[in-house]
């Protein structure tokens, strides 16, 4: 009679089963030696995106006036995103009778850097989902932005073509700027671009754990000077690359543990992503509780949180459905302009491109049913439009 496996083997036996079923996927879709590129832009996209119209575009083209597009048998001209940051600083530097802000809009000698904690205590929530959508279409707009991955389960590197697995060794996540020991690391040194002009990333993979593990021995050891202390870790692992970005963009972990209180005390704004349906409600309000009594511990302990904002926003949210325009009502009624105003709508579009690891601005609008797309990017573009214009207020500028 064969002997009966133990939990953890059978645990064990799942975990390595799913764990090789899913490397197969992944590497049907992305193979290891292949990496991400970003589509180039049609003249039109690039025009709205700049700012200018289509025929300035044009005109600027055939006069040999900045980076030249690369044309199509059909004489469309098509611009990639580094073409875009070149035309834009080109303008910037040119501009007359507008602001060079609206060209290029990095922020200015006096403006602070923003950095926005993308969190909620339930996963499921699309918390990742608005986080890479958020770096991506700053990225587009012409900011200088940071993805920053503090969950282990690196579902944000994963989307920006850095796969958790294979491609993030040791020592090569945030947990090397922030750790207790001699191996301790700049944050530049673990700062990867990629395929987006403008976005850079610092991956995430298991080994972010390791801080959860080791803070609790770091406190023991009576670790309470500025450099030490748990809570200021990550905003001082930040200073090394602040002067690089505009916008830092973290991704924070589905639970309250050191990594994510860090992520909070380093943050300057904080979006609390929800689904509004009555056990998700009831999370967040569980969440939000245990996030008061522990900052208040931060705060005793001489920590010190000055946000610009902390906004709601609605995720997967579905117009028609009865109980969920109810919930999204009751939020409202509740935290008033604190919700967002736009709701990101729920949408195939998103998870058909999630099937292949690509979001919606990557993928091309001739992918997808047109229809599907244009009301998903509508609904996205909204949210990331409201939640810039949050950022500019921040730095005292109007509204695009």
């Amino acid at each position: 009679m064969a002997s009966q496996k133990t939990v953890d083997e059978t645990i064990g036996e799942h975990a390595s089963l799913l764990s090789s079923q899913l490397q197969s996927i992944s590497e049907a879709i992305f193979p290891p030696t292949a990496s991400k590129t970003l589509r180039r832009f049609t003249s039109g996209e690039a025009a709205k995106l700049i700012g200018i119209s289509d025929s300035t575009l044009r005109k600027m083209s055939l006069a040999g006036d900045g980076p030249q597009p690369e044309l199509t048998t059909n004489g469309r001209r098509l611009y990639s995103l580094a073409q875009l940051n070149e035309l834009r600083a080109r303008l910037a530097s040119t501009s007359r009778g507008r602001d060079a802000y609206d060209f290029l809009p990095r922020r200015g000698p006096d403006d602070h850097l923003q950095v926005i904690a993308v969190t909620n205590f339930k996963g499921g929530s699309g918390k990742t989902t608005t986080s890479v959508h958020l770096a991506q279409y700053l990225a587009l707009q012409g900011y200088r932005v940071l993805a920053l991955d503090l969950d282990p389960q690196a579902s944000l590197s994963a989307l920006l073509g850095i796969l958790p697995e294979t491609h993030v060794g040791s020592n090569e996540t945030l947990y090397a700027a922030i750790r207790y020991d001699e191996e301790r690391r700049p944050l530049s040194d673990v700062v990867r671009q990629t395929y987006f002009d403008g976005l850079d990333l610092v991956p995430g993979n298991l080994e972010l754990m390791e801080f959860e593990h080791t803070t609790p021995r770091a406190l023991t050891n009576g670790a309470k000077g500025a450099d030490e202390i748990f809570f200021l870790r990550i905003a001082r692992a930040l200073d090394d690359v602040a002067d690089n970005y505009d916008v830092i963009v973290f991704d924070c972990p589905p639970q309250l543990g050191y990594l994510t209180l860090s992520g909070l005390c380093a943050a300057t704004s904080m979006v609390v992503t929800v689904h509004p349906q009555m056990l998700d409600i009831a999370s967040m309000s569980q969440f939000l509780l245990m996030t008061h009594d522990l900052l208040g511990v931060v705060r005793d302990a001489g920590g010190e949180l000055r946000y610009d904002f902390i906004k709601y926003l609605l995720t997967r949210f579905e117009p028609q459905d009865a109980p969920q325009t109810k919930v999204a009502a009751l939020l409202r009624n509740l935290f008033d302009d604190s919700v967002l105003t736009n709701p990101m709508v729920k949408s195939a579009a998103v998870s058909d491109a999630g099937l292949t690891k690509q979001t919606l601005y990557e993928i091309g609008r001739e992918n997808l049913t047109r229809s599907t797309y244009d009301r998903a990017m509508e609904s996205l573009d909204a949210v990331n439009c409201e939640i810039e214009n949050l950022i500019r207020a921040g730095w005292g500028r109007s509204k695009r």
